[in-house]
């Protein structure tokens, strides 16, 4: 082993990876999976999916989960910057509606892995981002669920600027900057956890 660092988050399920870099003036090679090497660390999952979006700044894509075909999910950053943030949904766990984040970014290079029966979302904070995610499971259409960014009693610190108005509108809502926060209209429409 040794080409990845293997970090538990607070919320059992959740790990933060940074992969082995080996960079010189002409640049670097880092390998992003490596199965032996994460089942070393501990992590047996099995990926049968890849996926990759791009979205502008100011985009807030979540908090997604699949309801009868649970993904995990292992996610980077290959272009750009995200604050990426998972919210535990398992029936009984200790953890329940508790959230974890964490930046990914084409410079630091770091992957979240998610375990299933976590929400899911991210909020681009540079001018554009590739966004990368292997997933356990195939997707399944009409199996997918969404819980409100804002929903105040998860209370995840998304550091926008903003007041909540009762429901999951992006109006109103800015990064730091000023750049206006954007949702899909699904996204908009999702309901709190409760």
């Amino acid at each position: 082993m040794g080409q990845i660092k293997v970090t538990k988050a607070p919320i059992e399920g959740l790990y933060i990876i940074e992969p082995a870099v080996h960079g010189d003036s002409r640049g670097y090679f880092t390998e992003t999976y490596n199965k032996r090497d994460m089942e070393e660390a501990g992590l047996n999952m099995n990926f049968v999916q890849d996926n990759q979006s791009m979205s502008v700044k100011g985009v807030l894509r979540g908090l997604h989960f699949q309801k009868q075909y649970p993904q995990g999910k292992l996610v980077r950053v290959i272009r750009g910057t995200v604050f990426d943030v998972a919210v535990d949904l398992r029936t009984g766990s200790k953890t329940y509606g508790k959230w974890f984040g964490v930046e990914l970014s084409e410079q630091n290079k770091k992957q979240f892995y998610i375990s299933e029966g976590f929400a899911h979302g991210f909020l681009v904070l540079s001018d554009v981002a590739e966004f990368c995610y292997k997933v356990t499971d195939f997707y399944h259409p009409g199996d997918e669920g969404g819980i409100a960014w804002n929903d105040p009693s998860i209370g995840i610190d998304w550091n926008v600027t903003g007041k909540y108005c009762g429901n999951a509108k992006a109006d109103g809502y800015t990064l730091k900057d000023g750049t206006p926060l954007i949702l899909s209209e699904k996204d908009e429409n999702w309901q709190n956890l409760k």
